[in-house]
């Protein structure tokens, strides 16, 4: 027996109503953008979800994560991440022999790796205290960073790092500070590089070819004056 056209037209119409609702299931899963003035707001997301990754567990501070997540949340407020499912955090307040490098899922909520990262040899020994946008100083730069194109260089697959804050990193493309594999960073070896959050060798594929093209990477360390002054935290 022939149905009404009429029930035809009911039935899409439901489908396509169950459909937009399992895609809004699926996207409550995605912390949402706040305004970055509601901090008690953000502070309360990040806190949550600090806790549901367990990434004390894993040596990554609350306030580094919050600080993460905050400016995060404003880049993808105003439109400059172009894509917003990871946030990647290196955690320059800790030993470079430490794993402090964190790519988180945001969208899954999870750590998807969790590696070494070198800083500057000039920033410091073991540990990076001394940080600067200037060209040939072979210092780590504070900040948040969009990344960009891959190409292969001098150390093979690399990732074009763009700084997004005036002072602190802006000068990251023209200083050639990118993210690339290196045998001096790993496991019981405290290498150092010139500027690059360089990545194990045997990871770094993996890595770049996962955040590569417009997501974020924050380089952290509690300085003072960067955190006072910084424009997305602070914004």
């Amino acid at each position: 027996m022939r149905r009404p056209v009429v029930y035809i037209a009911v039935s899409s119409l439901f489908f396509l109503l169950s459909s937009f609702s399992a895609v809004n299931k699926h996207t409550d899963a995605i912390i949402t953008p706040l305004h970055i003035n509601a901090s008690k707001s953000v502070a309360a997301r990040a806190s949550l979800l600090y806790d549901l990754m367990e990434l004390d567990t894993k040596g990554l501070s609350k306030e580094a994560f919050e600080y993460a997540y905050r400016g995060y949340l404003a880049l993808l407020d105003k439109g400059v991440i172009r894509r917003s499912e990871y946030l990647t955090i290196c955690d320059m307040s800790q030993s470079s022999r430490k794993k402090r490098l964190y790519l988180i899922d945001i969208i899954n909520n999870k750590v998807v790796m969790h590696t070494y990262v070198a800083h500057g040899r000039n920033s410091g020994g073991d540990y990076a205290r001394r940080f600067s946008n200037k060209t040939s100083s072979h210092q780590s730069s504070l900040g948040f960073y969009l990344t960009r194109n891959t190409y292969s260089g001098e150390h093979g697959l690399s990732l074009r790092l763009e700084g997004l804050e005036p002072g602190f990193n802006d000068k990251a493309y023209r200083r050639a500070i990118v993210v690339h594999g290196a045998s001096y960073i790993g496991e019981g070896s405290a290498g150092r590089s010139y500027g690059c959050p360089a990545v194990p060798a045997k990871e770094s594929k993996t890595f770049i070819n996962t955040i590569k093209n417009g997501t974020c990477l924050f380089i952290y360390h509690p300085q003072a004056n960067y955190l006072k002054a910084s424009k997305i935290l602070n914004g």
